[in-house]
């Protein structure tokens, strides 16, 4: 199991916290320390698509001028991310070749928490 992450965000410790307390032991990407590499990036989007990926209530996305936000598409979005890994929605989860993106409701009983 790999967790993208930031360390600073609540929700990403809380699903941390939940996932070690359920037996996992996740390998932990901090996305802001250890940043994003093209590999990773389009792996993720070929998966999960980049509207999944872009946290368009991010701080860094209203930070963006209006015409990046409006031209977004797949090239746009994969090195947008790679420039501003914050950008990414989170936690990332991939484990056993399945991804699931942020910490909803339903997201936990889907790795036993």
């Amino acid at each position: 199991m790999k967790i993208y992450h930031l360390k600073t965000c609540d929700t990403c410790r809380k699903a941390i916290k939940a996932l070690r307390a359920a037996g996992h032991d996740p390998v932990l990407h901090d996305v802001r320390a250890d940043g994003l590499d093209r590999p990773t990036v389009e792996a993720l989007e070929a998966t999960l698509g980049f509207e999944a990926l872009v946290n368009k209530k991010s701080t860094t996305w209203r930070g963006l001028s209006d015409e990046v936000k409006s031209g977004l598409s797949r090239d746009t979005a994969v090195a947008l991310l790679i420039e501003n890994p914050t950008l990414m929605k989170r936690p990332v989860i991939e484990h056993n070749g399945r991804y699931t993106v942020g910490w909803t409701k339903d997201v936990p009983a889907t790795y036993g928490c």
